[in-house]
């Protein structure tokens, strides 16, 4: 135990693991949030810290971006450090019209336009639904309510692209099926905890929509103004170890 990705120890990693892509971001939720945060990992930059919230262990560790990487870290954590809960906390691109800047979805499940499902060898007819696990889902809703939000739920799409051809319009067919958002983790995140009969959780703050580019939030106000997920999905691991 270290991993070539993770020099941590494997009791320097708490139970539940909250998740964000960006360095940055990790750092600010340890020093914003946690008592008496450390630093346990810093291999490739991609941080990791491990403190107390409301008395209970959490470890804040970014996943980087795109479904590879959290596929690799998600895989390391849940595999190798006896991780029982990870939510991952991004933001996300909006598809429906009724969803504003700053409002937070929950990805009950995850389409996805990447092959990463296939390398766990269910066969070239199958296809297998990536979903979040029901109890951690139910915490972060329960979570959100008593912060006074309404997390929305439904469908996210995991996409292998941030930037395409066509635009927005490679969106259309997603957004007519439902898809609430779109971002780029989820997928790999929710098959490598099916894998390792484990939990995991996409909680998203909509930082831009897809079909209204004017409304987009600067990338140092992603970095520190999710707070308000932030604190749940803190609150959503208090939860957890109360099981």
């Amino acid at each position: 135990m270290p991993t070539p990705h993770n020099s941590a120890k494997i009791e320097d990693i708490a139970k539940t693991v909250l998740m964000p892509g960006d360095p940055l971001r990790a750092k600010f939720i340890a020093e914003t949030f946690l008592t008496e945060p450390r630093l346990v990992n810093n291999v490739r930059g991609v941080q990791g810290y491990t403190g107390t919230w409301k008395g209970v262990p959490v470890t804040v560790m970014a996943s980087g971006m795109g479904i590879p990487s959290i596929g690799i870290y998600s895989w390391e954590l849940f595999n190798f450090y006896n991780v029982e809960n990870i939510i991952r906390i991004g933001s996300a691109g909006a598809l429906q019209d009724d969803l504003k800047l700053r409002d937070l979805v929950a990805g009950q499940a995850a389409c996805t336009n990447s092959n990463y499902v296939k390398n766990f060898g269910l066969g070239e007819a199958a296809t297998y639904a990536p979903i979040a696990d029901f109890t951690l889902l139910s915490k972060a809703v329960e979570a959100g309510r008593e912060h006074g939000v309404e997390i929305r739920v439904g469908n996210l799409l995991a996409s292998d692209t941030f930037y395409t051809p066509e635009g927005c319009a490679k969106n259309d067919e997603w957004k007519r099926m439902g898809v609430l958002a779109v971002e780029m983790e989820s997928v790999a995140l929710y098959t490598n905890a099916a894998y390792a009969g484990k939990r995991a959780l996409c909680l998203c703050t909509i930082s831009d929509h897809i079909y209204r580019p004017e409304e987009n939030l600067p990338a140092e106000e992603r970095q520190t103004s999710f707070t308000q997920m932030m604190e749940i999905a803190l609150d959503t691991a208090v939860k957890m170890d109360k099981l």
